[in-house]
C-alpha cells in the first residue's frame, strides 16, 4: 500500500492548477487507490495472508486439552435381613493433558517461512494491482478529455456548416450556385452529424470506463500535463529497473521461495518427531 501511495503521488505531478470546483488527476487517482473494488479485493487477500503467520508459528506453542465427565450411579440389593437396600452415589473425573513439541523435523520453522514468502508475494500482487487500477485512472480521465473535446469539436462543425448550408441555400435561390453545390454541403453536414453521433457514443463509453475505475462520474475535469519528467531517462534505464521492480516479477521469486520451502516441508516428514508430554487426572469412584 505504501507503494501504491508513492505512485499515487508520482502521478499527481500530472495536474494543473484549476479552481476548487474542478477535479484533478490527483483527487480522481486518490479516488480510485481509496474505493477500488478490485483494490479493496486484493487488500482483503493480503490480510487473508498474513494470518497464516500467526497460524504456523502456533506449531511452536504447547497444546492443552481437557476433558471432565460426571454422572450418577444407583444401586439396589435384595436379601435377608440388613444385606438389603439401596445406595446411590456421584462418580465424576477429570483429565488434563500438555503437549509441548521440541521438535519436529523443522516442519514449524519451514511452514512459518513459507507463509512469510506467501505475504510477500501477496504483498507484490497488491502493487501491481495498485499500478494497474491506476494506469486505468489515468486512461480513462485522459480518455474523458479526449472524448469531450472532441464531441465538442464536432458539434462547432455541425454549427458551421449548418451556417454554410444556409449561405448556400440562399445563394442557390438568387441564381449563383447549383444544385449540386447545395447537395455536397447537405452531404457534408449528415457526415459531420454522424461524427458527432459517433463522438457522443465514444464519450459514453469513456464516461463508463471512468466511473467504473474512480467510481465516481467525472464532473469539470482539469486538463492534464504531461509526464515526461517522471518518466525514466532512457530505454535502457526503463527495462532494468523493470526487471528488478516490477511487482509480478517480485511476487514470481517469492512464490519460487515458497515452493522450494514447500519441498523441505515434506522432507521433514520423513524425520522423527521429539516432543514432551504432561497428564493429570483424578476421579471419584463409589469403590
Amino acid at each position: 500500500t505504501g507503494a501504491g501511495a508513492l505512485l499515487a503521488a508520482a502521478f499527481a505531478c500530472l495536474a494543473s492548477v484549476a479552481p476548487a470546483s474542478a477535479e484533478t488527476l490527483a483527487g480522481a487517482l486518490a479516488k480510485a487507490y481509496r474505493g477500488n473494488p478490485d483494490l479493496n479485493q486484493q487488500r482483503a487477500g493480503l490480510r487473508a495472508s498474513d494470518e497464516n503467520v500467526p497460524r504456523q508459528m502456533s506449531g511452536w506453542r504447547p497444546r492443552i486439552s481437557a476433558s471432565a465427565d460426571a454422572g450418577v450411579l444407583h444401586t439396589e440389593s435384595e436379601g435377608l435381613g440388613a444385606s438389603s437396600g439401596s445406595r446411590s452415589s456421584g462418580p465424576r473425573g477429570f483429565g488434563l493433558q500438555i503437549q509441548q513439541n521440541l521438535w519436529n523435523g523443522n516442519r514449524t520453522a519451514n511452514g512459518v517461512r513459507q507463509a512469510e514468502s506467501g505475504v510477500l508475494a501477496a504483498r507484490e500482487t497488491l502493487r501491481n494491482t495498485e499500478q494497474t487500477v491506476l494506469q486505468n485512472a489515468v486512461t480513462s480521465y485522459m480518455n474523458v478529455l479526449r472524448d469531450t473535446a472532441i464531441l465538442n469539436l464536432r458539434r462547432n462543425n455541425i454549427e458551421v456548416l449548418d451556417q454554410q448550408l444556409k449561405q448556400t441555400r440562399d445563394r442557390f435561390n438568387v441564381g449563383e450556385v447549383t444544385r449540386t453545390d447545395v447537395a455536397q454541403v447537405e452531404a457534408q453536414l449528415a457526415g459531420a452529424r454522424a461524427d458527432a453521433l459517433t463522438a457522443q457514443s465514444n464519450l459514453s463509453a469513456s464516461l463508463a470506463v471512468y466511473r467504473q475505475t474512480v467510481g465516481t462520474p467525472p464532473k469539470n475535469l482539469a486538463p492534464g500535463k504531461p509526464i515526461e519528467k517522471a518518466l525514466p531517462k532512457s530505454v535502457t534505464g526503463a527495462m532494468s529497473s523493470s526487471q528488478t521492480e516490477h511487482p509480478l516479477i517480485q511476487s514470481a521469486m517469492h512464490n519460487v521461495d515458497a515452493a522450494e520451502i514447500n519441498v523441505k516441508l515434506v522432507e521433514g516428514e520423513l524425520l522423527p518427531t521429539l516432543g514432551v508430554a504432561g497428564t493429570l487426572a483424578k476421579r471419584w469412584d463409589p469403590s
